[in-house]
């Protein structure tokens, strides 16, 4: 059995495979392939001619003390054409192995950005996969926002998570519930971002309920909200778009802690900030009594986001904490009783009046004979 150096020489060149690995390669499975033989001799290896390309089995001989003497070839009935099949076999792995390996050097330098591609009816009802062209990537059920439904043939933007090798091929792992999928969205539309003039501190996410941005200028005179929202709330608009309708607020980033705090829990209003302890990161934080439950948030969302989003624990109060203690149901008795004082009152008032006027007329020589 024999194969085409020359032709191996060229696909070697082509692909970008070293020609001496290639060949070590098929003189490996051949020579595995032939120790599984019942008729194989000890030490028994392949060599292919690097010249002829003609693939021989050697089995070196050795003399009664165990000293080398020659070496012989062995040609196993039918072995040649199971050769043939096995160097088929090596060239088609190592093509795909070097291709596999060309698709994850590829999308490795994607990790961290967003790809586009087209929705694909997947086996897995609980896996989205997406055909990115060279490869098909997926969107495991913990990456896949809640609220949205992928249907296939659908285009959509996704998150590069993580890409590498797996036992059939490469595996590209998308996300559209990544916090820093919200930056890199922004990033293709505001071109501050990318000249740094303007940049993202952190982000805060529940895809598909809300997210939290905060945002520096590093430019006097631009201002990093404005620059995110755009003319008339356009870039703001084609994030939204992209998230189906997510909110986002987007919020100054500051190094004075208690300012951040303040500008994280919006679009709640802050009456003000009390570090109370800056090693634990925890600060108090008074708001208007009408606010309060706008800066809590619907089950505790807002606040919730802006703990993520700063990394400090708020203890948030209004600034009328005794009426907001008392219960309704004694704030309505007090009322009642004092209606009541008032009403008994009243009739003590009126008694007195007619008393008053009663013994008017009695009084002697006002009554005339």
């Amino acid at each position: 059995m024999s194969v085409d150096v020359d032709a191996l020489l060229a696909m070697t060149i082509e692909k970008g495979i070293p020609l001496e690995k290639l060949i070590n390669s098929i003189e490996q499975t051949v020579t595995e392939a032939y120790g599984e033989l019942p008729d194989a001799m000890p030490q028994g290896r392949a060599v292919l001619n690097r010249q002829t390309g003609e693939i021989l089995i050697h089995v070196p001989q050795f003399n009664e003390e165990g000293i080398y003497t020659e070496t012989i070839t062995h040609s196993p009935e039918g072995f040649d054409s199971k050769i043939k099949s096995l160097v088929r076999k090596v060239l088609k792995e190592k093509m795909r192995a070097m291709n596999d390996a060309g698709i994850v050097a590829e999308f490795t330098g994607s990790v961290g950005d967003i790809i586009s591609g087209i929705v694909q009816q997947g086996r897995d009802q609980n896996i989205i996969y997406v055909d990115l062209g060279r490869v098909e990537g997926k969107i495991p059920l913990a990456e896949q926002v809640p609220t949205e439904r992928y249907k296939h043939g659908d285009r959509l933007k996704a998150y590069v998570v993580d890409v590498r090798q797996g036992e059939k091929g490469p595996e590209v792992t998308l996300s559209r519930t990544h916090p820093m999928f919200v930056k890199m969205l922004f990033t293709l539309e505001v071109p501050e971002l990318k000249d740094n003039v303007v940049e993202i501190v952190g982000v805060s996410r529940e895809a598909g309920q809300r997210s939290k941005v905060s945002v520096r200028s590093h430019r006097a005179g631009v201002s990093p909200k404005g620059a995110l929202i755009g003319p008339m709330g356009a870039r703001s608009k084609a994030v939204t778009d992209e998230l189906n309708g997510e909110k986002i607020d987007i919020v100054d980033f500051s190094e004075d802690p208690a300012l951040y705090v303040a500008s994280a829990l919006a679009p709640a209003r802050v009456t003000s900030v009390e570090i109370v302890d800056l090693e634990s990161k925890s600060a108090k934080v008074i708001v208007p009594d009408y606010q309060l439950s706008l800066a809590i948030g619907k089950d505790g969302q807002n606040v919730r986001l802006a703990v993520k989003l700063t990394g400090w624990r708020m203890d948030i109060h209004p600034d009328n904490p005794v009426e907001r203690l008392r219960k309704p149901s004694e704030i309505a008795r007090e009322e009642a009783a004092a209606a009541e004082s008032a009403r008994l009152a009243g009739l003590a008032e009126l008694a007195t009046l007619a008393g008053a006027a009663e013994s008017q007329e009695l009084r002697p020589g006002l009554v005339s004979e």
